[in-house]
């Protein structure tokens, strides 16, 4: 009886102390995976910083590969992809590498939802893939992930600044295509680009882009009331002056105008200011 029991001991212990070395040489295994991911994702970072984007996109992924957890290959990964990326080029591989880092930004968002680098990432590589050809649903699509940005940190002007970016786009080449059809239809009689619009341009015009345009000064205005010199956000609010003055009557369209050039103005004072600052530093 005594002799059973030994026996049995022995073997629960073998089982217990087998089990035991499984558990042991998995973590183990996971724990190697881990360190080499880390060791992956520094030598791609070198990479990357160096401009060898190719050899930096295969470090990431194996380091993704390694450690799911680890989120800044995956951050790194979708960066290298939209690094790569090249506004304007129509081919083929220019767009997978285009639509790859949307990819790998949206897999950062899966993990974690309130990524502000990868909501902007996305907001980017959106942006200047609907350029070329002209996408306004890529505006569209780009605006939403600022906008995102802008509900999870409100005092970051960037976002702000590219929504009205991207307001003054779609505006821009809505005016321009406005203009162009009643230009075809009245060889005689031009609508330049300087040019007030004519009435019933001017009522279809501010009737599909008039609430852009209010949205994007609107936006342009906070980027600029977070960060006082933000002169790219004051030089975009006069160009969208300029569109708002193609939606107004003659007798408020000069005062619009004048608005727009104190704009400029204001922005020449900026980066004269800028200039005079790093010369003395």
């Amino acid at each position: 009886m005594n002799a059973q029991r030994m026996i049995r001991s022995h073997s629960t212990a073998a089982r217990v102390f087998g089990l035991v070395a499984v558990v042991v040489t998995l973590f183990g295994a996971a724990g190697c995976n881990k360190l080499k991911a880390r060791d992956l994702l520094n030598k791609g970072v070198a990479a990357f910083k160096n401009g060898q984007y190719d050899a930096s996109i295969e470090d990431f992924k194996q380091a993704k590969d390694l450690d799911p957890t680890l989120l800044n290959a995956r951050l790194y990964l979708a960066t290298a992809y939209a690094t790569e990326y090249i506004p304007g080029a129509p081919s083929d591989e220019n767009v997978r590498v285009g639509q790859q880092a949307v990819s790998e930004f949206q897999d950062v968002l899966s993990v974690d939802a309130t990524n502000l680098s990868a909501l902007d990432g996305i907001g980017s590589i959106l942006y200047n893939m609907a350029g070329t050809p002209f996408d306004p649903d890529k505006y569209q699509e780009s605006k939403k992930y600022h906008q995102k940005h802008i509900e999870l940190k409100s005092d970051d002007p960037e976002p702000y600044y590219w929504v009205g970016v991207i307001d003054w786009t779609l505006a821009y080449r809505g005016n321009a295509e406005v203009r162009q059809a009643y230009n075809i239809q009245n060889p005689k009689k031009q609508a330049k680009e300087a040019d007030p619009l004519p009435d019933k341009v001017r009522e279809q015009f501010t009737q599909q882009y008039g609430n852009v345009v209010d949205e994007g000064l609107t936006m342009l205005q906070k980027a600029t009331e977070l960060r006082p010199d933000y002169a790219d956000a004051i030089a975009y609010q006069s160009l969208l002056l300029r569109q708002k003055a193609d939606m107004s009557d003659n007798a408020t369209r000069a005062s619009i105008e004048k608005q727009a050039d104190d704009l400029l103005d204001k922005v020449k004072e900026i980066k004269q200011k800028i200039a005079e600052k790093e010369s003395k530093s």
